[in-house]
């Protein structure tokens, strides 16, 4: 199998396909270190539990000795999840503990800190139960938790500098979501 093979790619409609097992893997509930990889602006459309209302998805790439791997998680643009909001803005060190900030989105992706990871167990429409992770908690920098990584973060390039993921920022115009 060549290096191309294995790479992540498009199918064309006739390509031959046979690897039958699944990227997604859950991780196991634990302290991460965290860094944004990705960053989008969305409308979610209301439910029996949230209102409608703005909402970041972030792309977040976890890592610990233990394991590591990308978390999807949500944060709503609503006051009934402003403490969230602050837990986040405060983890990556755009907030200080009980300050008043304007959120500044330009500057979440590539931002880094330390996070809790849980196991989700829902039910899905096949009636069967199902395993995900969710982040439930953003760790305030001056008591997060001492988090040993495996592996590095960012990559580091032949030169020593540090390449964040790129990000491509989503345009964003009122009413069009």
């Amino acid at each position: 199998m060549s290096e191309y093979d294995s790479m992540p790619r498009e199918f064309g409609w006739d390509d031959e396909i046979q690897n039958d097992s699944s990227p997604f893997q859950v991780l196991p509930e634990g302290d991460y270190n965290f860094t944004v990889k990705k960053f989008e602006r969305a409308r979610h459309s209301g439910s029996e539990k949230i209102p409608a209302c703005n909402k970041a998805i972030l792309t977040v790439a976890v890592s610990s000795a233990e394991a590591s791997g990308d978390v999807l998680t949500n944060l709503f643009l609503h006051s009934k999840f402003e403490w969230k909001l602050c837990q986040f803005f405060t983890s990556i060190g755009q907030r200080k503990h009980g300050e008043a900030m304007r959120m500044n989105w330009g500057a979440v992706p590539g931002s880094t800190g330390v996070c809790h990871v849980c196991v989700r167990k829902w039910m899905g429409n096949d009636n069967k139960e199902h395993e995900s992770n969710e982040i439930t908690e953003f760790y305030n920098p001056e008591n997060a938790p001492q988090v040993t990584t495996a592996q590095p973060l960012v990559q580091t390039t032949a030169q020593g500098w540090s390449e964040l993921p790129q990000v491509t920022p989503t345009p964003w115009s009122t009413g069009n979501f």
